[in-house]
């Protein structure tokens, strides 16, 4: 999947769950394929990126970045992209999680804390019997020992892990899988609260507030002392300099009809 679409210079993989899912599978199958991994993007990412030209080139390295949020599906629309599709964490996370449980594909879990683990390996069991989870780390709020990280990057080789999520949340997340590529060789996806929403241990937007692009405003009622100065600094920003893009890319557009 080589079409991707520069946002605030935030490079978006043009895609749909059913492309990744393939392309996830293809990895796998490709026993000389290293580690991969997927950034799962949202605003906040865009304008940490944006803010920071080392995590900026650091995302844009990845093997997928794929459109979580629904600001971004629009701003690719408005760009041009006119056949893009939103692709959830927790909605990519899920038909993973199935395909583990149809072709026995090992995943693994990498963040949250026992509870919540534990919790989510309940839930996934039971939504999908069959499921072949083969690991669970809860690492330690703070920064790990090299041999504290050492030890758990053997666990997950060990284990055979095929697939891994991470959720440790943005931007800690994306600078750790970028940091362990070499060391692992599964496909790792970067995924935020995904546990603690399909544990059951917050809740998950309706369906009718996330097609209207309000998922944030939800988790912002649901945490406010956490998320209000993500949401109410950077949403803002972000619509303030995608505009500004927005207007350099219509004029472009029209010098070139111009030109035609």
């Amino acid at each position: 999947m080589k079409n991707k679409k520069n946002i605030l210079g935030m490079h978006v993989n043009v895609t749909s769950p059913d492309k990744i899912l393939k392309t996830v599978k293809h990895w796998i199958s490709d026993s000389a394929t290293a580690g991969k991994n997927i950034c799962v993007s949202n605003v906040h990412m865009c304008m940490e990126s944006f803010d920071d030209p080392t995590f900026c080139k650091l995302v844009n390295d990845a093997d997928l970045v794929i459109p979580d949020g629904k600001p971004l599906v629009w701003a690719q629309k408005l760009l041009g992209e006119k056949r893009t599709q939103q692709v959830r964490g927790a909605d990519i996370t899920a038909l993973l999680c199935e395909e583990s449980t149809r072709s026995g594909i090992p995943i693994a879990f990498y963040g949250g804390t026992d509870q919540v683990l534990h919790d989510l390996e309940l839930v996934l069991k039971a939504e999908y019997p069959g499921i072949n989870i083969v690991c669970k780390i809860a690492p330690p709020f703070r920064a790990l020992t090299p041999k504290e990280d050492l030890q758990y990057i053997q666990e997950i080789n060990d284990s055979g892990a095929e697939i891994l999520f991470v959720g440790i949340g943005c931007p800690k997340q994306e600078r750790w899988m970028a940091e362990h590529k070499a060391s692992l060789s599964c496909v790792m996806l970067g995924v935020g609260a995904v546990f603690d929403f399909m544990s059951g241990n917050k809740p998950e937007a309706p369906e009718w507030l996330r097609k209207m692009g309000l998922e944030w405003f939800f988790r912002l009622v649901c945490e406010p002392k956490r998320l209000w100065h993500r949401y109410l600094t950077q949403n803002p920003r972000f619509i303030f300099h995608f505009a500004k893009q927005y207007a350099v890319y219509r004029s472009e557009q029209k010098e070139l009809r111009a030109n035609t």
